[in-house]
């Protein structure tokens, strides 16, 4: 005999997430998701020099929904597709306006789920979208998850995704790296651009084997970027092993577009710190 319980939490949350799939075309339609923008600092400078765009949710009676919470139902239900879209057009869009008001171009990754990559016209339809707003390619960088590349597809599908997405002009970072399902030795034969470390190694203030273990990537010539950097001491570590850049609350949390915008205006006027 089988048993399930369900208690009022559980309720609750079957309740809120049917509520979250009920008003997503709405949302889609009323323009409630809204991009963000977090920077990435270069080390050595300590100047934006990169950033990712992140998807925020602003729904008109729950107010901001966290993407943890909405991005798992945008994956059940398949409109993760169509919010995937909506953030790689509006990053052209920012890019354009960028070039056009002579706002320093920085290289911006977006995110691309496992239904994106199974429809078959998308990096032609995503090329299309840089080109009719006069975005160079360069500009933009997939980022593509561990679990997304390494997981349920072998390493030939893995190799062709890449191989397509610089076939297309565009480059392409592994995120997360280290939670558990790549390694260095795999590294070698993807091709990767950049590779991001996951915010566990650097959930503590100080060193590890395992931190500087990852590190070591960049033996392989492979740009790094760690993520979740909150601490100081994070930052002094990072520099001495050598990884490029650093995203994370220690600099800025995600912001929208105006507000990054003056970010990199004004930290581009002032001289790199030496402490």
């Amino acid at each position: 005999t089988f048993y399930a319980f369900y208690d009022n939490v559980m309720n609750h949350e079957m309740l809120r997430e049917k509520e979250l799939e009920n008003t997503m075309d709405a949302a889609l339609a009323n323009h409630e998701f809204e991009v963000y923008y977090q920077p990435k600092f270069d080390l050595k400078t300590q100047k934006p020099i990169a950033a990712e765009a992140l998807v925020r949710w602003k729904h008109p009676k729950l107010g901001f929904v966290s993407p943890a919470a909405f991005i798992p139902v945008c994956e059940k239900n398949g409109i993760i597709s169509r919010l995937d879209q909506l953030v790689f057009e509006e990053v052209c869009r920012t890019l354009a306006e960028w070039k056009e008001s002579r706002i320093p171009l920085l290289p911006i990754s977006v995110n691309i789920s496992r239904q994106q990559l199974k429809t078959p016209s998308f990096f032609n339809d995503y090329r299309k979208i840089a080109e009719e707003a006069g975005v160079a390619r360069g500009l933009i960088e997939f980022e593509l998850t561990e679990s997304l590349m390494l997981v349920g597809n072998d390493f030939k599908n893995a190799r062709e995704v890449i191989e397509e997405i610089h076939s297309a002009g565009f480059t392409c970072s592994l995120d997360d790296f280290g939670s558990g399902y790549s390694s260095l030795g795999l590294l070698k034969d993807l091709k990767i651009d950049c590779l991001k470390l996951d915010r566990m190694f650097f959930a503590n203030r100080f060193e590890t084997p395992e931190t500087r273990a990852i590190i070591d990537a960049k033996k392989l010539n492979i740009a790094t970027v760690a993520e979740g950097v909150e601490y100081k001491e994070q930052v002094e570590l990072l520099r001495t092993i050598g990884c490029d850049l650093i995203q994370g609350f220690y600099f800025f949390r995600p912001v929208p577009v105006r507000e990054f915008e003056r970010i990199v205006l004004e930290e581009a006027g002032k001289p790199p710190t030496t402490d």
